[in-house]
């Protein structure tokens, strides 16, 4: 797989490994990021001066590559003698150059064996490179909750240096993140990690890649895990719980982890709390208070987290204060000297980190924006938000052998207990990677203390320490394995909010103070108020008596004036009268004249006219002359022509008929050009004629033209001056006339704008006054409300919280018990089985048969018989807790109160005598609704078994019927795959098909279609029950057919369930294939579906049946069939 960068990651893992965890994994793949410059070697980091790290002779970084057949070249390095006296260098460096800590605790004590070897000084040839980004590597993972897995190489220490025999088979490469294990010289596997540390790194950088994400996230909320594994001797306890008080930069994860915690809390609103713990053979022991032994562990029932009551919890106020506390629990720590590590730590050191952060209004996370629960108290409120979150920082004991440890004694039970606990999780591991439907985390306490870690919703990463020589290889490759399994798992990462309602009380309570503090102040200004109105109200009453009586005298004056107005407005109009007679009469002179002025300009148009005719005359006579000059010419040169012609006429005697026919021609042309000649001369001479009589007669018009205009311009010039001096009155009188009206108009629009300003002001007032008493009182009335409804509000919420802490507690006692009940009924229930598996075996299965509905309730009381102590336990319950209170827990929101109460709830409606009574109480319509919204394969399958016991009750199947209990069935067996919710699915399904009144919404809702694909799944107690729905189903439509209430196919062969039972009509079950049989005795029953059972081969089955069944009533039902239609009766005589 190939595992991306992602800085989001929240929890860090460092195991050991070694023969006590087995099981293998896939190599994983990781997409190679840039390259980091080697840090420098200081006293506080680890150094190497094996070859796998690829230091030259001189001391500078060497790259290394990857040849083809898998052998690695190092670049820049000396030959075999180089590498030998670097290796006396180094040795020589750890034995005189790093101090020993005096100190007296027990981290230095187990510590200080690794410190010889992690504790390198610089080389002074080696020059210094800067130190890689502390940026966390995991930036834009898709998978944010997978468990991070990171690798880190112990240097080689004297027993290692001592080994010459035992060459390393560790090869690191960090800037690719890969590992190279050597199992020979020449075969080795590559491994590649999220991280992969070479022993020169520092503690500083193991931190900020590894640890500091997990401690980022704590910080926002969520869970986080750290944890150390690996083999003894190999740097655990030193990657973790190293104080480093001589040097700092030697501080482990935990320090780091606690300084940065605490630097990033306030002390004012934030809390930092913390437990140590260590699991020394199978008891959990108090670090902090060593009299705190075999600590129980208990689970939450509300949220499922693992807790450990018995544990002493301590306030951290600052660093100092937890290095102390670190020191006590180190101190009782159990440590023993082995062969493999003169400080070997003999427990798993387990360090609680509690988190409370308070998170202000004010503050916008893009965290709680999208994942913060939305059911805060009364609308408006901001209720105080509250993060818990939990840092797990866990030391494990590394796993040995005990031939190589050389455990004697107790410490070989230590040892035991040691490998078992990491065999317990190795197994978790496999299982997770393997996605396993069950991880065994019951197997060891650690495995449950570490169960949110892995699979849970905690950030984890893990960190996994080994040694470069070949001596332990397998224990090298167990470790790499276990990583490499880790990194497989992927948690569902989640958010912690609570909601601080003390707080929200206080403030409550402050507020309702306010606000009643603010009504008492409101009604003094109230009172106040309201007598500055009533003061106003009698001035304005005052001022509006004097401008009254202002207005009438006023009006009175103006009403007098308005008198006079109209009497001379009477005169006027008289003499406006008469102006208008006058100007009648002047506008018809006008119009007479205006009639003659058109009569004179049509004589002028009829003078024009004429004058171009007259020209045109003229012309045409011109022309007419220059012709008959010309004809004069012509006939003169004719003529002379003519002489000439006569005297060649005697010379060209053969021209002369033509010479006489053209002079014909032309003499007849001459004479009637003389004639057309003459007769324009005449014309010419009678049209100056014409045109001197018409120039005499428009000279006349000419003069009576002028005349007429004259007399109308003087006409026109008096009316002008009479109109305009009219008009000049009439516009004067006007004005005067539109002035007094204006005026008149203005003091009465004046008054009653006056009078209604008055009348709206003092209603306005009044209502005003009116309406701001009716404000202040309702104001003050709602506030006395909400304050009483805040404080019945706090204690109905204090009197149902005391409520149901009795309820919870009286219920877990009752549930405690019944679960006793339950083991015993379960072991009475076992024996009673075998006990029947003895008898079925003996007694034959081919008796006389039942109806099918009654089979199925013996099969249920064969089963339930069993369970009668567990029914009666539950009917006590429900006497003693009541039903409506039960039913009243499928509404929970807490989901193992949900499975508990619909467990209940099936038991007790497996009984006829309780399922009215449920059904009357509204539990069905509460499972109804969990079967719709819960994806709980636990509450599908109670709460759909429950609905099966109920559905054996006709009276409650119609109201299933009628809530979409159908259609919810249906959803719910397409959308699960777990077979024992399928198999109570099909049950509640066959009980209904045994309805006939409910076929039609069977097969709408698709109840039929998803019996039939129920029957794919394979499983054999869901097979029974499919067979078992398809008989009735086919019984009640056979019977349905012969009595005539029903005609037409079968509605079964439309969702090809007849292939399905022919198909699975052999089948081992007895009661599986009883049912096959009936429903295919049923289905044949049908005329209508003759046709498919002879197509598809049912025929011949129906025939099997009538003669290989084991049932006589089934065999006489097959052959009354057959014999009873013609048409299996051919097709049998047919075969």
């Amino acid at each position: 797989m190939v595992v991306p960068n992602n800085s989001s990651s929240a929890a860090v893992v460092v195991g050991g490994g070694g023969g006590g965890s087995s099981g293998g994994g896939a190599n994983a793949t990781a997409r190679p990021s840039s390259s980091h410059s080697r840090p420098p070697l200081s006293s506080s980091s680890f150094s190497s001066a094996s070859t796998s790290s690829g230091v030259s002779n001189g001391g500078t970084n060497s790259a290394t590559r990857i040849t083809a057949n898998g052998a690695t070249n190092g670049g820049g390095g000396g030959g075999g003698g180089g590498k030998l006296q670097q290796e006396q260098a180094f040795s020589q460096s750890v034995r005189t150059r790093v101090p020993l800590s005096s100190s007296n605790n027990g981290n230095s004590r187990r510590s200080r064996s690794l410190s010889n070897s992690f504790n390198v000084p610089a080389s002074r040839n080696r020059s210094p490179s800067p130190s890689p980004s502390p940026s966390s590597p995991y930036v834009d993972d898709p998978e944010p909750g997978r468990v991070r897995v990171a690798v880190r190489l112990r240097p080689r220490n004297a027993e290692d240096l001592s080994e010459a025999d035992y060459p390393d088979c560790v090869e690191v490469q960090p800037e690719l993140k890969k590992l190279k294990l050597r199992k020979h010289n020449w075969s080795a596997e590559y491994y590649r990690f999220d991280e992969v540390f070479a022993a020169s790194a520092s503690q500083k950088r193991i931190y900020e890649v590894v640890a500091k994400p997990v401690v980022e996230s704590v910080l926002e909320g969520y869970n986080g895990t750290v944890m150390a594994y690996g083999q003894t001797g190999t740097g655990k306890t030193y990657t973790l719980g190293r104080l480093g008080k001589d040097d700092v930069s030697e501080r482990g994860i935990m320090v780091r982890a606690l300084e940065d915690i605490i630097a990033n809390t306030s002390h004012s609103s934030d809390s930092v709390e913390i437990s140590y713990l260590q699991l020394y053979m199978e008891s959990i022991q108090d670090l902090l208070a060593p009299e705190n032994t075999n600590i129980p562990i208990i689970e939450d029932a509300k949220s499922g987290e693992i807790l450990v009551p018995g544990a002493s919890v301590v306030k951290i106020q600052n660093l100092d204060q937890f290095l102390q506390l670190l020191q006590i629990g180190e101190s009782n720590r159990h440590a023993a000297n082995t062969k493999l590590n003169t400080e070997s730590s003999r427990s798993h050191a387990i360090l609680m980190v509690y988190v409370r952060r308070f998170i202000h209004e004010e503050e916008v996370s893009d965290i709680s924006s999208g994942k913060r629960d939305k059911k805060a108290g009364a609308p408006g409120l901001n209720v105080p938000t509250i993060r818990k979150s939990k840092l797990l920082i866990v030391d494990l004991a590394g796993s040995e052998r005990l031939d190589k440890s050389g455990s004697e004694g107790h410490m070989v039970e230590e040892a035991k207990f040691i490998n078992l606990s990491l065999t317990s999780l190795g197994k978790c591991i496999n299982a997770l990677a393997e996605n396993s439907p069950h991880i065994p985390t019951r197997d060891s306490k650690l495995t449950r203390l570490l169960r949110d870690s892995f699979g849970g919703s905690a950030r984890t990463s893990l960190i996994i320490t080994i040694g470069p020589s070949s001596q332990h290889h397998a224990e090298t490759s167990s470790t790499v394995m276990f990583g490499q399994r880790a990194m497989k798992i992927v948690n569902a990462v989640k958010l912690k909010e609570e909601f601080d309602y003390e707080s929200l009380c206080r403030k409550l309570e402050t507020q309702v103070e306010h606000l009643t503090a603010e009504v008492d102040k409101l009604e003094k200004l109230r009172e106040i108020y309201k007598t500055e109105m009533e003061t106003k109200l009698r001035e304005y009453q005052t001022s509006f008596a004097d401008v009254e009586k202002r207005l009438v005298s006023r009006c009175e004056c103006l009403e007098k004036e308005n008198a006079c107005l109209e009497s001379k407005m009477e005169d006027l109009l008289m003499e406006l009268d008469k102006l208008k007679e006058h100007n009648d009469l002047m506008q018809d002179e006008i119009a007479r004249l205006e009639i003659s002025l058109k009569d004179v300009e049509f004589i002028e148009m009829e003078n024009a006219q004429l004058e171009n005719k007259l020209k045109d005359t003229l012309a045409e006579l011109s022309r007419a002359k220059d012709d008959n000059d010309s004809m004069r010419d012509q006939v003169a040169h004719m003529a002379m022509n003519l002489k000439l012609t006569k005297q060649q006429q005697q010379e060209n005697s053969a021209y002369q008929k033509v010479l006489a026919d053209t002079t014909n021609m032309y003499e007849q042309k001459i004479v009637d050009a003389m004639k057309q000649s003459e007769d324009a001369y005449a014309r010419a001479e009678n049209a100056e004629g014409r045109v001197e009589e018409m120039k005499k007669n428009l000279a006349d018009l000419q003069m009576s033209m002028q005349k007429v205009e004259m007399e109308n311009s003087r006409y026109q010039k008096a009316l002008a001056e009479s109109t305009q001096m009219y008009e000049g009155k009439i516009a004067k009188l006007s004005k005067q006339v539109a002035d007094e009206h204006s005026r008149f108009t203005d003091a009465e629009e004046q008054l009653n704008s006056v009078r209604n300003l008055l009348s709206d002001q003092q209603s306005l007032v009044q209502m005003q006054a009116q309406k701001d008493i009716v404000g202040l009182e309702s104001k003050l009335r709602e506030m006395h409300q909400l304050h009483e409804a805040m404080m019945n509000e706090l204690h109905l919420l204090e009197t149902e919280r005391n409520d149901l802490l009795f309820d919870k507690e009286r219920l877990e006692s009752k549930i405690n018990s019944m679960r006793q009940s339950i083991t015993t009924e379960e072991e009475r229930r076992k024996a009673a089985e075998i006990e029947l598996v003895n008898i079925k075996k003996v007694v034959p299965e081919s008796e006389d048969g039942f109806e099918e509905k009654r089979s199925y309730k013996r099969e249920r009381f064969s089963s339930g018989s069993s369970s009668f102590g567990q029914r009666s336990g539950i009917a006590k319950i429900c006497e003693e807790v009541g039903l409506k209170k039960i039913l009243s827990l499928l509404t929970s929101e807490e989901l193992n109160v949900q499975i508990h109460a619909a467990k209940v709830v099936a038991n007790l409606a497996a009984e006829d005598s309780n399922q009215e009574k449920i059904v009357r109480e509204g539990g069905l319509e509460a499972l109804l609704v969990l079967l719709e919204s819960s994806k709980n394969k636990t509450i599908l399958r109670v709460a759909s078994g429950a609905i099966a016991n109920l559905a054996m009750n006709e009276s409650n199947q119609g109201t299933i019927a009628s809530k979409g209990g159908i259609r919810l069935l249906a959803n719910t067996a397409n959308e699960t795959d777990d077979p024992q919710a399928l198999r109570m699915v099909a049950g509640a399904i066959a009980n209904l098909c045994g309805n006939e009144d409910l076929h039609g919404i069977l097969r709408e809702d698709g109840a039929i279609k998803a019996l039939v694909q129920m029957a794919r799944c394979g499983n054999s107690d869901v097979i029974a029950q499919v067979a078992r729905g398809m008989a009735n189903f086919a019984k009640c439509e056979s019977r349905a057919i012969l009595q005539g209430n029903r005609s037409g196919r079968s509605a079964l062969l439309n969702d090809n369930a007849l292939t399905w039972l022919i198909a699975n009509s052999s089948t081992t079950s007895s009661s599986t294939r009883r049912h096959i049989e009936l429903a295919i005795c049923h289905l044949a029953q049908n005329v209508y579906n003759a046709e498919d059972f002879v197509s598809s081969g049912g025929l011949k089955e129906l025939s099997r049946i009538a003669v290989e069944s084991s049932r006589d009533d089934i065999r006489n039902l097959a052959k009354k069939t057959i014999n009873s239609n013609v048409t299996y009766r051919d097709a049998v005589d047919m075969v």
